[in-house]
């Protein structure tokens, strides 16, 4: 109808407020409600669906759809509806509201309705339009915000987890997943969406929020559905596609920092330190190691971590960073885990290898300089001085001798440093330096120590700056040659039948200055000799007796004997 006849209509409306003017012509239209937005406008042979209240002149109700309780549809401009309806409805938008006035010709004419609707009878509708459209609608597809990466959409056969809030055209909401606080789940393509649905998915990005107009040919049609989709109801989703995946897939790596030496690549069996944050794809965090300030440490290949993953950390290389994105048939499936991972969900891990190892690992040596003419090197029970930096495989520093004033000291062989360590330490030279790299069953272990974290693999940068040979277990002072035949003898340097501790230091020092033996290596002799005082001394009196005094080799053989 065009606005210069509405206007007259209109017109010929407000008249009829002064007076009556006689018989009218045509159906009198008062758009007393125009939405602000109206996308589509009725027109001849489009399908609509309406509310109305139908009274005469004197306000007496004839009909009403509001007391049937159901709304009416049809199709306009094809002699389904009385003429003044058919011009009435045209151009009208959904949420519209209308005041018809219908002349009798226009209506029942002479003959009315028997028993309801007088002949001759001008009819008075008050009617707002609830939906339209036409049978060659196709499915409305807006995109309402979409992630900047979308390294995959959805296809059919895929199972998707979405939020939505469902409504009918005039914005009346019938269903919402957020009121359930749960994504509804399923696959498209495969007959379990309405034919719409499945239709609307398709191409969607984990994250993409659509609109998705459905006309009712192609969601829940003549039937409708239950008490809350009329029959012939187009329906309006607002969704939001939190993630999806396809029974079929595998894990998706993404590799995000590779370290530019990796000389070795974590395999089954071997256990892993790392960090990590958990999320689901759309970016809600489930888990992180960072938030407990601890890695999550593990062996890998062996089932002990979800197949996903075991999967996922195969080849990483030492300070490698690494995306894994795990399909829930991969993760923990239908169920889910506790209250942050919902079931069927697609999980991502960011991931940062710090360390790993082989429980058969040995000790690896790198040996950065040796010096020319190395003839002499330590051996276990040797007195070693050396300077070291201790670190993660990370670079972490733990700890330095730099960091004191004097190089460490140590009796290799004696337990007083870590294995790893200790073995690092043989077969050096006095001016050799070495990287050692010490898995923790030849270092502190899983429960690790103070500064190291437990199972981790340590780095060792050594120096040796000097050593001195040692002596055997057990022994504080060797012969270099055989002892003395008449020993207690020579050792009372007086004479008087007795050796106290002066005495006895002054003899033993004697030897040594004139390379007759040696005493166990150690950064306080002093200790050493008084050590051996005190095992001579068997009666703790401050003297040893010709009757006290014995070799270390001897005491061992009387041992032998009284064992027998």
């Amino acid at each position: 109808m065009a606005p210069s006849s509405l206007i007259l209509l209109l017109g010929a409306l407000g008249a009829l407020g002064l007076g009556d003017p006689g018989p009218l012509e045509d159906v009198v239209i008062d758009r007393y409600y125009i939405p602000k937005i109206c996308l589509r406008e009725v027109q001849m042979g489009d399908f609509i669906r309406y509310h109305y209240n139908g009274t005469f002149k004197d306000g007496k109700k004839f009909d009403s759809s509001y007391d049937r309780g159901a709304t009416v549809a049809g199709v306009v401009g094809v002699g389904r509806l009385i003429t003044g309806m058919d011009r009435g409805l045209q151009g009208m938008c959904v949420n519209e509201r209308r005041h018809l006035i219908v002349p009798p010709h226009l209506g029942y004419g002479s003959i009315g309705v028997a028993g309801l609707i007088p002949p001759d009878a001008t009819l008075y509708f008050d009617v707002v339009m609830l939906d339209i459209w036409n049978k060659n609608d196709k499915l409305q597809i807006t995109t309402l915000s979409k992630p900047e990466h979308c390294n995959r959409t959805v296809e059919n056969s895929d199972f998707v987890r979405y939020h939505y809030n469902g409504t009918l055209l005039d914005g009346t909401p019938f269903d919402s997943s957020y009121s359930k606080n749960s994504t509804y789940d399923t696959y498209v393509g495969t007959g379990w969406l309405i034919k719409g649905m499945d239709q609307g998915l398709l191409g969607m990005c984990a994250g993409e929020k659509r609109s998705i107009i459905i006309p009712p040919f192609l969601a829940y049609g003549e039937k409708g559905y239950g008490t809350v989709i009329p029959p012939q109801a187009s329906l309006v989703f607002s969704v939001l596609l939190v993630d999806f995946h396809n029974p079929k897939d595998g894990i998706f790596l993404e590799h995000l920092e590779v370290p530019e030496s990796c000389k070795r690549r974590a395999v089954t069996g071997d256990f892993v330190r790392y960090h990590y944050n958990g999320t689901l794809m759309d970016g809600t965090l489930f888990d992180s190691s960072y938030s407990r300030n601890h890695t999550y440490n593990t062996y890998i290949g062996m089932g002990y971590i979800i197949p996903g993953m075991d999967q996922g950390l195969q080849g990483v290389c030492m300070g490698e960073r690494r995306r894994v994105v795990v399909p829930p048939h991969l993760a923990y499936g239908e169920n889910g885990a506790g209250n942050k991972i919902p079931g069927s969900a697609v999980l991502i891990f960011d991931v940062h290898i710090i360390d790993f190892h082989n429980p058969a690992d040995p000790v690896e040596i790198e040996t950065v300089y040796r010096p020319e003419g190395c003839n002499v090197t330590t051996r276990d029970r040797d007195f070693v001085r050396y300077h070291y930096n201790c670190s993660l495989l990370d670079g972490t520093k733990l700890f330095s001798s730099h960091d004191y004033e004097k190089p460490q000291e140590v009796t290799l062989g004696t337990n007083k440093v870590i294995e790893g360590l200790n073995s690092g330490l043989l077969n050096m030279c006095a001016g050799e330096r070495r990287v050692l790299i010490v898995p923790p069953h030849l270092g502190h272990g899983e429960s690790g120590a103070r500064g190291v974290p437990g199972s981790a693999v340590l780095r060792f940068e050594v120096e040796l700056i000097s050593m001195e040979e040692g002596v055997p277990e057990g022994y504080l002072f060797i012969w270099h040659g055989e002892p003395p035949a008449s020993l207690y003898e020579q050792m009372d340097l007086n004479k008087d039948g007795e050796i106290p501790a002066e005495e006895f230091s002054t003899f033993i020092k004697t030897q040594v200055a004139e390379g007759k033996g040696r005493l166990m290596p150690s950064s306080d002799p002093e200790k050493v000799i008084a050590d051996m005082f005190r095992n001579q001394d068997r009666n703790q009196d401050g003297k040893i007796t010709a009757e006290e005094l014995k070799l270390k080799s001897d005491e061992d053989q009387e041992k032998i004997h009284e064992e027998l």
